[in-house]
């Protein structure tokens, strides 16, 4: 490979964002830097990679899946997507779901009026909380969380509820795909250390690695190409050493090499 596997960074500042980020990054003085954007590859362009940093609540809001964007002429532009709480300040909550089922009306009067907020079910988190938020999941990253999201590599938000800050609402939109149940994926809190399977499709896939890639992980890489997130100096791509706070583009599995005890994620879609 001739030109470096590193994915190249886009600083995004956000009004909810921090003015003092978690190590390694920096913000630039006088900045509050929301979201750490890794530019997707041509050659795996159907993922990207943030890092998510909150000093205030994110608005309410709701993603369609595929079918539904391709149904309204959108194309292939559905977005699901995934949490790992890397940092969570005391009293740090991530609101995914409702307590009890909302049918449309009750969903959309409750945005209007602002109960939404009471009404979702918002998780008090840690560092090492994983949760997957499929397509029409009501959710909501409250103040003081750090985070890692992969997601499918699509814009479309539609915002419910936003706690009166003046931005626009996108209830017509957001009532049409949002589901007002439970969150039923549930919450995984993963264990320090170990080799773990967070996503198997449908869309992609998503692994936690500890040291060298086992071999009943290994044929889930080969022949295709997946992104490296270094949690842990002792991975390589391409004979590039990685840093935490980084993302690389891997050919194959046979291009990264990773020491022992060493921690990663890669992903790639399905």
């Amino acid at each position: 490979m001739t030109q470096s596997p590193l994915l190249p960074i886009r600083t995004v500042a956000k009004p909810w964002g921090k003015p003092a980020l978690p190590a390694p990054f920096v913000a630039p003085p006088g900045e509050t830097i929301g979201e750490i954007w890794f530019e997707p590859p041509p050659s795996l362009d159907a993922l990207l990679v943030k890092y998510i940093f909150t000093s205030e609540a994110l608005s309410v809001q709701v993603h369609p899946s595929d079918a539904q964007t391709l149904a309204a002429g959108l194309g292939r532009q559905g977005k699901e997507e995934c949490w790992l709480v890397i940092d969570a300040e005391p009293g740090a909550v991530l609101g995914i779901g409702f307590d009890t089922r909302l049918d449309g009306a009750a969903l959309r009067a409750a945005a209007v009026d602002g109960s939404i907020e009471q009404l979702m079910t918002w998780h008090p988190v840690q560092a090492g909380d994983f949760f997957y938020i499929p397509a029409g999941t009501v959710h909501a990253i409250g103040a003081g969380v750090s985070l890692i999201e992969v997601q499918q590599n699509s814009d479309i938000t539609y915002r419910l509820y936003d706690y009166g800050r003046p931005r626009a609402l996108h209830l017509d939109e957001g009532m049409a795909v949002a589901r007002g149940e439970p969150y039923a994926a549930g919450r995984r809190r993963l264990p320090d250390r170990g080799e773990l399977t967070l996503v198997e499709g449908p869309l992609f896939r998503l692994d936690r690695i500890d040291g060298p890639v086992s071999e009943t992980l290994r044929p889930h890489y080969v022949g295709a190409p997946l992104l490296v997130i270094p949690r842990s100096e002792g991975i390589s791509v391409h004979g590039l050493a990685l840093a935490v706070g980084q993302c690389a583009l891997a050919r194959d599995i046979a291009d990264i090499a990773i020491s022992g005890g060493a921690l990663a994620l890669l992903a790639r879609p399905l």
